[in-house]
C-alpha cells in the first residue's frame, strides 16, 4: 500500500515542479521584455542623437533611429514571446 501512495506522490511532485518551472520562466520573461523594448529605443535614439550632433541635422536622425529602435524592440519582443510559446 505505501508503494502506491509514493508513486502518486512522485507524479504530483514532478507535475508541480514542471508547473513551477514554467511559471518562473514566464515571470522572468515578463520582467525582461520591457527592458528589451526600452533598450532598443534608447540605443536607436542615442545613435541618432550623436549622428545629429556630428552632422548638424538636429532632431531628424534621432527621430528616425528612435523609430527604427522601437520597431526593432517590438520585433524582438514578439520573437521572444513566440519562441517561449513553442518550448
Amino acid at each position: 500500500m505505501p508503494l502506491d501512495s509514493e508513486q502518486n506522490n512522485s507524479k504530483n511532485t514532478s507535475g508541480n515542479v514542471e508547473k513551477t518551472r514554467a511559471a518562473s520562466h514566464q515571470a522572468g520573461l515578463a520582467m525582461e521584455l520591457p527592458f528589451t523594448l526600452v533598450a532598443a529605443v534608447l540605443l536607436g535614439g542615442g545613435l541618432g542623437y550623436f549622428l545629429d550632433r556630428w552632422l548638424h541635422t538636429k532632431p531628424i536622425l534621432m527621430l528616425v533611429f528612435g523609430g527604427l529602435g522601437f520597431f526593432a524592440g517590438v520585433r524582438e519582443v514578439i520573437r521572444r514571446v513566440s519562441a517561449s510559446g513553442n518550448g
